[in-house]
């Protein structure tokens, strides 16, 4: 057994030892100390080095060797010396960059994968010529034992290490699926691995595609870090052949699917039909409802049976609501929603709850010159005239009541039609005043009986 290395170098003597153990062996640093006798007088012999040891060394040892067997000219054995010689050519040949190699993963860290190459040199990727995902983790990636095609990036023989990229030959494997994907429209699946100015990325095939904010979603509004790590369906809309760089667009494949889905609802719309959306966006006049593929819109005023200034007092973006059809423009494509119902409406609640003659704690709500308005229940206001006040004449509502004070009154009248109502606080009044009055005389003549 002929061992090449350097005679202070541990990892050869190690090596040199285990081979002693089966067989003769002679450590050698140069050709030139090739045992010549011995090897003319070997039925076979076998050549390994050390991992630092040079590779134009072993070639030259290679070299050597090859010379003395075609010196020997043993016509019996040519066609094995050949064939020895192809061989020992072959696992000592040094990896090119840019060469394939086929390797099992036989160590996993931090910052890299460790691989066996069936090479001498160790073979390593590291974390960034894992994966097309910046964020991903080589124990997320792969296992022990994992069987994978790779890239030479470097090879370095002094430290026996070659750097591979397993994410550059999956690339390459990938794109010409993307290209194709240009012309075909086939819709792609990726995730997307970062937001950057401008865009997106997101990771098919480990290819990387820029997708424009323009075209990452279906509004111009909503936000691209709601993207970050999700699974998104795309088309590639440019490729760039020489550059290898492709630009995708989602917006494409949701406009296709929110179309089927608009075909699909107007097949079964109908006026008063129920659905459950997500309020998509707010407007001053109203807000818009995403029904599944389709958007409706409530008003303003049919957002609460009391008087709102904005939509944002009743819902908000995100909220998911129940709502019914209460119109449809076929030709528009406009879908009115109704969202206040009908039992929750003040007056159905005033007609039940507070008959003509009922005694309410009302709150005092505005003042006018003929009288109050005061809150019955939210959604109406009832007014207290200014002759309804007092159990005295005064000159203004102020001079009794303030804004904000909670009071008893009578409700005195309702006009449903009108949407009117009368309360009374004199009318408590009265009858107290009344009852006193009535009790005066008799208080006069009790002494006179008393003395009967």
């Amino acid at each position: 057994m002929i061992v090449i290395g350097g005679r202070q170098s541990s990892n050869t003597a190690k090596l040199r030892d285990v081979c002693r153990q089966n067989c003769t062996t002679y450590l050698i640093e140069t050709a030139g100390e090739l045992p010549l006798s011995a090897l003319k007088g070997a039925a076979s012999v076998g050549i390994t080095a050390g991992a630092s040891t040079p590779a134009s060394i072993i070639k030259e040892v290679l070299v050597t060797m090859s010379e003395i067997i075609e010196n020997a000219g043993a016509n019996s054995t040519e066609n094995a010396d050949t064939s020895f010689e192809e061989m020992l050519e072959e696992s000592l040949k040094s990896l090119n960059t840019d060469e394939k190699v086929h390797g099992v993963v036989v160590g996993i860290a931090p910052n890299e994968v460790y691989v066996d190459v069936g090479r001498k040199q160790a073979g390593f990727i590291p974390v960034a010529e894992l994966s097309a995902d910046p964020n991903a983790k080589p124990e997320d990636l792969v296992k022990i034992g994992d069987e994978m095609d790779l890239l030479i990036m470097r090879t370095n023989d002094q430290e026996g290490t070659i750097m591979l990229s397993k994410k550059r030959l999956d690339a390459a494997k990938g794109w010409e699926t993307v290209a194709a994907a240009e012309e075909s429209q086939e819709i792609l699946t990726g995730v997307v691995t970062e937001v950057i100015k401008g865009g997106v990325i997101a990771v098919t095939n480990g290819v990387r595609v820029f997708i424009p904010a323009s075209q990452a979603t279906a509004s111009r509004n909503d936000p691209l870090e709601d993207l970050l790590k999700k699974e998104v369906r795309f088309r590639i809309i440019e490729v760039n052949r020489n550059r290898r760089r492709a630009v995708g667009s989602i917006r494409s494949v949701l406009k296709d699917e929110r179309k089927a889905l608009a075909d699909k609802f107007w097949e079964t719309a109908e006026v008063d039909k129920e659905y459950t959306g997500v309020v998509k966006s707010l407007t001053a006049y109203g807000a818009f409802v995403d029904l599944g593929g389709i958007d409706g819109m409530i008003h303003i005023s049919e957002l609460s049976w009391s008087r709102i200034k904005h939509p944002s007092e009743v819902v908000n973006v995100g909220d998911t609501v129940k709502v019914y059809i209460k119109g449809l423009d076929r030709e528009k494509g406009k879908i009115s929603l109704g969202y206040k119902r009908a039992e929750d409406n003040p007056w159905e609640i005033l007609k039940r709850d507070y008959p003509v003659g009922t005694v309410a704690d009302v709150t005092v709500v505005g003042m006018t010159t003929f009288g109050a308005f005061a809150r019955i229940i939210p959604g109406i206001d009832g007014l207290i005239h200014i002759s309804q006040i007092a159990d005295h004449r005064i000159e203004k509502p102020q001079d009794v009541l303030k804004i904000g004070d909670v009071v008893k009154a009578k409700i005195t009248d309702i006009d449903f039609e009108k949407k009117r109502v009368s309360l009374s606080i004199r009318a408590l009044l009265e009858p107290v005043a009344a009852e006193e009055d009535a009790a005066a005389p008799a208080q006069e003549e009790a002494p006179a009986a008393d003395a009967e």
